[in-house]
């Protein structure tokens, strides 16, 4: 056997064995190097602007079914190629006449608003206010809580979240059910379709309510009225949906007609929400744009870029104050809709931002992407906390778990007839909870749905795995907890929906 010597491990420059090898290797390593080169560069995100920089250039400042977002991409890569051809000397050149923009694009900039947006502001801020100061005070008194009071609520949590099982499935519409989500009496579970059909189904036989028929594309998105089944009037508008034909609309529960529909996105609306005073709506759109609109009045109060790709995904803090929006950049942003401003940038996904959830506790964020991970970032800190490996294919939607205090049932009374838990709201006796486990069970878990025909159910305190519930081995769309802690939803790719629940 021949000996290794110092000598023979020294490169001799013949390591690639042919000049041709070496120089298709360099074209590799160039090609890594103008792709990095790229990334930094410094270009507009206003299509106007871009188009003008296209045609200084001399390209054409718009392809046959290009869209905004892929314009900006051909843009970066022409100005990328351009840079490589003059080397690294003639970098400075081509990017010299972006150094103007990227300074404007730098600085805090503001747009005009309406007198309707001023004060929407003001009322968000007189609702969300008091909001945050109970919750932070009660935050405060669960800081107190012993220890081994902690790990006993957890684990009495967790046990009856390993028991959901599959309860069936019910076929939901003649095309993919793209969401569902649980009206806040827990009696009822809307589905919106690709069929362009919201329908209402009874909870839990599955029976169909009422089908409502006012889009004519794909339905994206549903979210309910924060009242809706509960203090509202059915006759008002206790459902919102957004679908492809670019509107949202609102729903009565008594009219298979919408009661009103919001124009204004120019391109296909994903996912809607309902802010928790219930007086406005958000839209998450492919035209780069979320916007906010007063459900009274039906007008559009606010237009928000800041993404520079379709913006899929959109939630709001249960406080009221604050606004989460997730794109297909790969980026999610958190707005104060008090301010308007950007109150933190969750950057560390590589792939699109399908979901995207506040945690009842306020100040943590769960986000679920195409690159299969779930992110839980911290406000308080302004990073990521942890990446959970969640599913094998893309994490379409993440959904905490919120427990309501019109659902709590306290334990029975104890033999000597004193009570071992009080209840604010009702006086049943046949759940397992006191008053204090139940508040602490809300955010204490959360679950997942993935293309990998899988829901996941996950701890909120160490972010581990607790149950995995199977489907119809389609893909995921959609998942939802009701509030009642009783039920879990899941929309699917096979036009089916299931019914989970940890009773026997």
């Amino acid at each position: 056997m021949a000996e290794l010597t110092y000598e023979s491990l020294v490169d001799d420059g013949n390591y690639l064995g042919s000049e041709r090898a070496r120089m298709e290797n360099q074209v590799i390593l160039d090609e890594l190097e103008r792709k990095k080169k790229a990334r930094a560069m410094a270009v507009p995100t206003d299509d106007n602007r871009v188009k003008a920089r296209l045609r200084e250039i001399g390209e054409p400042i718009t392809l046959f079914g290009e869209r905004a977002a892929d314009r900006r991409d051909r843009l970066i890569y022409v100005l990328s190629q351009i840079n490589a051809a003059r080397g690294d000397e003639g970098m400075p050149a081509v990017a010299e006449s972006s150094e103007e923009e990227s300074e404007e694009e730098a600085e805090e900039f503001y747009t005009p608003g309406s007198l309707e947006l001023l004060e929407a502001r003001r009322r968000i801020a007189e609702f969300s206010l008091p909001r945050a100061q109970k919750r932070i005070k009660q935050q405060r008194l669960d800081n107190q809580m012993e220890l081994r009071r902690i790990v006993d609520i957890r684990k009495k949590v967790f046990t009856g979240v390993k028991k959901f099982m599959n309860m069936g499935s019910q076929i939901g519409d003649e095309r993919p059910v793209s969401q569902v989500r649980f009206a806040p009496n827990c009696e009822i579970l809307a589905t919106g379709s690709w069929s362009g059909t919201v329908k209402l189904w009874s909870v839990p036989a599955c029976t169909t309510i009422r089908a409502l028929r006012g889009h004519t594309d794909r339905v994206g998105g549903v979210a309910w009225h924060p009242q809706a089944t509960l203090s509202l009037s059915p006759d008002a508008a206790n459902l919102a949906s957004g679908a492809g034909d670019n509107n949202v609309n609102l729903w009565s529960l008594n009219s298979d007609s919408p009661l009103s529909v919001l124009q204004g996105h120019q391109g296909r609306v994903c996912r809607v929400a309902f802010h928790p005073s219930g007086d406005y709506v958000a839209s998450a759109s492919f035209d780069t744009s979320w916007r906010l609109w007063d459900v009274a009045t039906s007008k559009e109060l606010l237009l928000q870029e800041g993404h520079s790709k379709e913006v899929y995904s959109v939630e709001f803090q249960n406080d009221g104050a604050l606004l989460a929006s997730g794109g297909l950049d790969a980026i999610g942003r958190v707005w104060d809709l008090r301010t308007g401003r950007t109150a933190m940038v969750l950057d560390g996904h590589v792939q699109a931002v399908y979901s995207i959830g506040f945690s009842p506790n306020g100040y943590q964020i769960a986000t679920g992407a195409g690159d299969d991970t779930i992110r839980i970032w911290d406000m308080r800190t302004l990073k990521a906390l942890y990446t959970i490996p969640a599913h094998l294919s893309n994490v379409s939607d993440v959904r905490w778990f919120y427990a309501d205090d019109l659902f709590f049932k306290p334990l029975p009374k104890s033999p000597d007839g004193d009570s071992r838990g009080e209840s604010p709201e009702r006086d049943d006796t046949d759940a397992p909870y006191t008053y204090e486990e139940w508040r602490y069970s809300s955010g204490l878990f959360f679950a997942s749905a993935g293309y990998d025909g899988l829901v996941k159910l996950w701890s909120a305190d160490d972010w581990q795995l607790l149950r995995t519930l199977t489907t119809d081995a389609g893909k995921v769309m959609s998942c939802d907890l009701s509030s009642d802690g009783r039920y879990l939803a899941s929309g699917t790719y096979n036009r089916n929906f299931q019914l989970f629940s940890p009773d026997s």
